[in-house]
C-alpha cells in the first residue's frame, strides 16, 4: 500500500502560469502545488487550482441548458384572434418558441408578445413547427385546415385543436391530415374571461387521438400537455364522444340560458341578491362570446338538439305547474263559498300570444288595470 507523507504546498510559479493564463492572472485564482516523494519513486506533483468564480466551461450548466432547450417546443398558432393570443401568452411565458398565422394583421400584437407573425401560410410551414395549434372558430376550421400547405411541414408534425366541440374536429383531422401526422384533440374548458385570473383547477380535456409509437413523438405530446399542467389545470383525459355528451349540458345549456337572459336585458339593481348577481355574470360571460361560437356549439354537437328540446319541455312543465297551482287555489276559493275574495281579481291571467317578439298584456288584464 502506498502511503503519502504530509504534503507541503508551494504556490504556482510565474513560469507555470501558462497552464491557464487567463485564470492565473485573476484575483479570484489561487494555485497550490503539492510535492511528495515515496520510497523507490520519483517526486510527484499535484497542481490544485481553486476558483471563486464560475469556470469558463461549466459542463453541468451547459448540459442543463441543453436539456431545457430540448424540452421547449416550436409551436405554430393558426388563428391569432382573442383566444389564440390568450393561449400564446402562456406558451411564451413557459419559454416555447411561438409562431402565429392569421388572415387579419396581428403583427404589432405578436411583436409585443415576442411572437413571430406570418401572414402567409406557406412561410409559416416553411419554419417547420413541431406543433400546429388550431385556434380558429368552429365554423371556419375545415376551410382553414384545407388551406394549409401540409406538404411543407415535416412528417409526424403534431396537430392540436382547442375547439369547444370534439367529435367534429376529430373526424376532420383523421380525414384530411396524412397518416404520418400526429393528432391531439383538446378543449380548455375556460377562456380569456373565465381564465383571466389564472388557470388553477380549471379543467383541460384531451384525447390522444393518433400519436406515433416513437418515444420522441409521445414525449412531444406530453410536453405540450405539460403547458397546461404547469399552469395548474385539472387534466382530464376523455374520449371526444364522451366530451360532447357532457359539453351539451355543461356548455351548451349554459350558453343558451345566458343568451336567453341576455334577451331580457337584465339590469343591476340596488337590491341585487347573490343569485341575481350570478345571473348577471352568466349573461356577461356568455353574451361576450361571438354568436359563431354559440352556433358552433349547436351545429357541430349532435347532442345539442336534444338539449334544446329538453329545455322546451322543462319550461312548459314549469309553466303548467305554476298555472295549475293557481287554478287549484281559485277552485278552492269558489267551492268554499268565499266568492268575495275574487273581487278585483283578473279573469284572465295568461298574457296573449307575443307579437313581433314582445309579450303583450291581454285585453282583460288591461281592462282590470283601467
Amino acid at each position: 500500500m502506498l502511503t503519502l507523507p504530509s504534503l507541503k504546498p508551494s504556490f504556482l510559479s510565474s513560469s507555470e502560469s501558462h497552464l491557464c493564463p487567463s485564470i492565473a492572472q485573476s484575483d479570484a485564482f489561487s494555485s497550490v502545488r503539492y510535492k511528495w516523494r515515496s520510497a523507490g519513486m520519483r517526486q510527484k506533483t499535484i497542481l490544485v487550482k481553486a476558483l471563486d468564480a464560475a469556470q469558463a466551461y461549466d459542463y453541468e450548466a451547459r448540459m442543463t441548458m441543453e436539456l431545457e432547450r430540448k424540452s421547449k417546443l416550436k409551436i405554430a398558432v393558426v388563428g391569432f384572434g382573442n383566444f389564440g393570443q390568450f393561449i400564446a401568452k402562456a406558451l411564451v411565458r413557459q419559454g416555447h418558441t411561438v409562431l402565429a398565422y392569421s388572415r387579419s394583421d396581428y403583427s404589432s400584437v405578436a411583436r409585443e408578445m415576442g411572437v413571430a407573425f406570418f401572414s402567409d401560410a406557406h412561410d409559416l410551414c416553411e419554419e417547420h413547427p413541431e406543433v400546429v395549434l388550431l385556434c380558429t372558430s368552429i365554423i371556419s376550421t375545415e376551410a382553414v385546415l384545407r388551406s394549409l400547405p401540409l406538404q411543407r411541414l415535416k412528417r409526424s408534425t403534431l396537430f392540436v385543436d382547442v375547439l369547444s366541440v370534439k367529435e367534429f374536429p376529430r373526424r376532420l383531422f383523421l380525414q384530411i391530415l396524412p397518416p404520418e401526422f400526429d393528432i391531439l384533440c383538446t378543449h380548455p374548458m375556460f377562456g380569456p374571461e373565465s381564465g383571466k385570473n389564472g388557470w388553477a383547477n380549471l379543467p383541460f380535456v384531451y384525447e390522444k387521438t393518433r400519436i406515433g409509437d416513437e418515444d420522441a413523438r409521445a414525449d412531444r405530446c406530453d410536453r405540450f400537455l405539460e403547458v397546461f399542467a404547469n399552469e395548474g389545470c385539472r387534466m382530464v383525459e376523455m374520449s371526444c364522444a364522451e366530451h360532447d355528451r357532457h359539453a351539451a349540458e355543461t356548455q351548451f345549456i349554459t350558453h343558451t340560458v345566458g343568451r336567453m337572459l341576455g334577451r331580457l336585458q337584465l339590469q343591476s339593481t340596488p337590491i341585487n341578491t347573490k343569485g341575481y348577481e350570478t345571473l348577471l355574470n352568466l349573461v356577461e360571460n356568455t353574451c361576450g362570446d361571438s354568436f359563431d361560437l354559440y352556433y358552433g356549439l349547436f351545429m357541430y354537437n349532435v347532442n345539442a338538439t336534444e338539449q334544446i328540446e329538453r329545455l322546451e319541455v322543462a319550461f312548459d312543465s314549469l309553466k303548467k305547474e305554476l298555472f295549475g297551482h293557481l287554478h287549484d287555489i281559485l277552485r278552492r276559493q269558489i267551492f268554499d263559498g268565499d266568492m268575495g275574495k275574487l273581487d278585483g281579481f283578473p279573469k284572465k291571467m295568461v298574457p296573449a300570444l307575443p307579437e313581433n317578439g314582445y309579450a303583450k298584456e291581454s285585453k282583460n288584464v288591461q281592462e282590470v288595470k283601467s
